[in-house]
């Protein structure tokens, strides 16, 4: 799994796997977050069932600090990439044949878990090789194409496979197998998520740079466990730690509410307060049209950054992120049946979505991450916001099928607030070139 010539892919372009290596990594995220509560919806799981475990599953994203420093230690961060990508996709196998057995949600949920585990891995890897191959200023320069290819995957996941998914449930519907058609539909899907990640590891065993090697070389439990509280103090009494904790929590937090309920939402029946979508259409409009609308805006985010700098926008960019959330509150409160109206709300959010992601992103790599453990301090950063956001996801299946979709979409507007706040009154710590500022 390691690249002999460390010279040679230290000199390679970044554009050689920077956007495959950020692919890698947001399909087993997207699988997961997104994928599954179709899935599992189409299989008549309940909605409250839906979220609260599609969201529990997504657990290793937040603890993944607890492990970041060990990642630190031993191999290179190129080693942890390939072998987590070739475990996911042998695991996505697992859950495929897990679908057609009688405990099927449950034995799914523990493979899916497991697939947690090792995605939010891979993710401290990653970020590990992003953060020690560039410099700030190309940081900046591919904080785009990061977030670009990150939710690339967003397009073949909840569009190109939501759509698959509805194509062969047709498929198999006109065949005869009536009764076996959504499970079918969905085990070629995840097989196929399966092929993805074995075949990108593969190239990423020849492509990918290493990252540096283990900073501290060969230790023991104990120096291990003296290291990882070392880390974490360090962390926690950086300056202004009280301040990012909050920020990083509360910018997505009214995404937390809203991300486990709109493709639910889209797919409910019209007399259920939904929009009636098929999977085809949900993955047409919201999978494929909205995410790419996503990468445009994060890439277009990315060069809006690197040429106003991050403290001079980032406010911005947090109302780009959080106002487009209205869109649901207007769908859910009209129920348009015309597709053009349904799609065009759709890649509104999303372009605001991914312009503004990438502010958050790049604050965390940039203000929160810079010292002797900057994996491990970025990694603490990405789990507390996935907290921000694993939260109210777990509540948000008992609050919409307590208030229903329409209701539930005008209260979240309120879980936007703090976020305003926040972003305009947040300090920063180092300037655009990362010197660190009096």
């Amino acid at each position: 799994m390691e690249e002999k010539n460390t010279n040679a892919t230290k000199r390679r372009n970044p554009v050689t796997w920077v956007p495959s290596v950020y692919f890698a990594m947001g399909l087993p995220f997207v699988v997961l977050n997104m994928v599954t509560v179709l899935m599992f919806k189409g299989l008549d799981i309940s909605d409250a069932q839906i979220a609260l475990w599609t969201s529990v599953i997504m657990l290793p994203w937040t603890l993944k600090p607890l492990w970041s420093p060990f990642l630190e230690m031993y191999r290179t961060k190129k080693f942890f990439v390939v072998l987590t990508q070739l475990l996911s996709g042998c695991l996505f196998g697992l859950v495929a044949l897990a679908l057609n057995l009688p405990s099927f949600f449950a034995l799914s949920i523990a493979l899916l878990g497991i697939i947690a585990l090792s995605g939010a891995t891979h993710d401290v890897a990653t970020d590990g090789v992003y953060m020690k191959e560039l410099s700030p200023e190309n940081q900046a320069k591919y904080i785009g194409w990061q977030g670009a290819f990150y939710n690339l995957a967003k397009i073949v996941a909840t569009g190109g496979l939501v759509y698959l998914a509805g194509y062969m449930m047709q498929y198999f519907t006109g065949i005869g197998l009536e009764k076996e058609a959504m499970i079918y539909a969905w085990m070629i899907v995840m097989l196929l998520c399966g092929t993805i990640m074995i075949l990108l590891g593969f190239y990423h065993m020849k492509m990918l740079p290493s990252g540096g090697k283990a900073a501290t070389g060969e230790h023991s439990l104990k120096e291990s466990m003296a290291e990882l509280w070392l880390v974490f103090k360090e962390f926690f009494t950086k300056k202004y730690i009280v301040w990012y904790i909050c920020f990083i929590i509360l910018y997505r937090f009214a995404e937390g509410f809203v991300i486990k309920i709109v493709p639910l939402f889209l797919k409910a029946p019209i007399a259920d307060q939904g929009l009636g979508l098929t999977e085809q259409e949900i993955g047409l409009y919201y999978g494929t049209f909205g995410a790419a609308a996503f990468v445009l805006g994060s890439l277009l985010g990315g060069y809006y950054i690197s040429a106003k700098g991050l403290r001079k926008v980032l406010f911005t960019l947090c109302c780009c992120f959080n106002i487009p959330f209205l869109i649901y509150t207007f769908l859910a409160c009209f129920q348009p049946d015309n597709g053009l109206i349904i799609a065009s709300a759709i890649v509104f959010e999303y372009f605001g979505y991914g312009f503004g992601f990438v502010g958050l992103m790049l604050f965390m790599m940039q203000q929160v991450a810079p010292g002797k453990h900057q994996m491990a301090h970025y990694a603490f950063a990405s789990g507390i916001m996935n907290l921000g956001v694993m939260l109210p996801g777990m509540m948000s299946g008992f609050v919409s099928d307590w208030l229903g979709y329409k209701y539930f979409f005008i209260v979240t507007l309120l879980a936007m607030i703090p976020s305003f706040l926040v972003a305009y009154f947040v300090p920063f710590t180092y300037d655009d070139k990362g010197n660190k500022l009096v």
